[in-house]
């Protein structure tokens, strides 16, 4: 909040007709036309954010942080609802999606129809480098093309690389020139992206009414990569309730949880038959490649949820336990005794056996509202 000078101005008016009094009148006018301008310019100087003074409302808005222009697709439930007990999702897009992936999918917004939910979905950068680059979310190795863990001695032939750039193309992005440390990156070096989030995030509190504590975020693909590093960074975690990541997985090495007291609800969907981000087998531990012509590494689904599980206190001592969630399409495990686990699973890894790198939001959709909805 910033709050604009007042200036006050005392004067003893000298005797009627004089020419002091012509003098002080005219100063008087002068200094009332130019101290509100002086205040106004202050003022021009904050983020466009902090000058927005129009409603928000449904449809596409633009928001200025970090030197760029930002798009973001706004939901709003219906009117009638009590706007302090509204929730609020961030839904952030794939690679070279847009601010209408999710919002603008049928199966979605009947999802929508009568939940008390807001939703914001940004689109990424990208678009504004030269050659009009797809739009991407940069997260922890994927602009530098490191790995999360370096060279493994006991490892033969590994590397520190997020890629094996001899089977990979090369989408360094121009933003990343000196900065990427090989060919394997794939996204943009615009901006901090958690950064933006937070940004976006405080701009939301000063224009909608929901309630604060009920935060959650959910990404596809590389969106769903970026929902990692939201959970995992303390810059961010903690304006959350809970994630889900859809069909993304962080990259080989970074399977680091957050702290115990860090540590938020997290959902994990995948397909069975993902070529672009293959979870792996159940249990399995190793990183997975790539089985789409390119060869990317990715921390394991079971990898990363039992990481996730130990920094909510679960019991990992045994193996998880299946979660029946009325359809057989989706196969759900979970671990047993997590703290804060009292009206349904804080960890979730799901999987969808003939699913591909697809979202099936028919199918999908509902798991993560349900999801989300014990956490309100």
């Amino acid at each position: 909040m910033t709050i604009r000078p007042q200036f006050f101005l005392v004067l003893a008016l000298p005797s009627p007709g004089s020419w002091l009094l012509s003098a002080t009148l005219s100063l008087l006018a002068f200094l009332l036309l130019v101290l509100p301008c002086m205040a106004v310019a202050e003022e021009g100087h904050l983020p466009r954010e902090e000058q927005s003074s129009q409603p928000w409302h449904l449809g596409v808005h633009t928001i200025s942080h970090g030197g760029f222009t930002r798009r973001f697709r706004l939901h709003l439930p219906d009117a009638a609802a009590n706007p302090e007990s509204r929730s609020l999702i961030f839904a952030f897009h794939g690679w070279g999606g847009d601010e209408h992936e999710f919002l603008g999918s049928s199966e979605v917004q009947r999802a929508l129809a009568g939940k008390n939910y807001i939703v914001i979905a940004p689109a990424g950068l990208g678009t504004e480098e030269a050659n009009d680059h797809r739009s991407s979310w940069s997260f922890r190795g994927s602009a530098t093309g490191l790995d999360g863990d370096g060279v493994n001695p006991s490892v033969e032939g590994d590397t520190a690389l997020i890629c094996d750039p001899a089977s990979t193309p090369d989408y360094t992005y121009p933003s990343c020139r000196g900065q990427a440390a090989n060919p394997c990156g794939w996204t943009h070096c615009l901006a901090d992206d958690i950064d933006f989030v937070v940004a976006l995030l405080q701009a939301a509190k000063r224009q909608l009414a929901f309630d604060a504590n009920r935060v959650f975020a959910v990404g596809g693909s590389n969106g769903g990569m970026l929902v990692w590093d939201l959970a995992a960074n303390p810059k961010s975690a903690p304006h959350f309730r809970a994630f889900a990541s859809l069909i993304g997985l962080p990259h080989r090495g970074y399977s680091q949880a957050p702290s115990q007291d860090l540590a938020k609800p997290m959902l994990l969907i995948t397909g069975g038959r993902d070529p672009a981000v293959p979870p792996g087998p159940w249990g399995d531990h190793q990183f997975t490649t790539t089985q789409n012509g390119e060869s990317y590494f990715y921390t394991s689904a079971s990898a990363i949820t039992a990481s996730w599980a130990v920094a909510l206190g679960c019991d990992t001592s045994a193996p998880e336990s299946m979660i029946d969630f009325g359809q057989d399409v989706l196969e759900c495990r979970s671990w047993q005794h997590c703290h804060g686990s009292i009206h349904g699973p804080v960890i979730l890894d799901c999987r969808a056996s003939q699913m591909s790198h697809e979202y099936q939001l028919g199918l999908t959709w509902p798991l993560i509202i349900r999801f989300f909805e014990q956490f309100r």
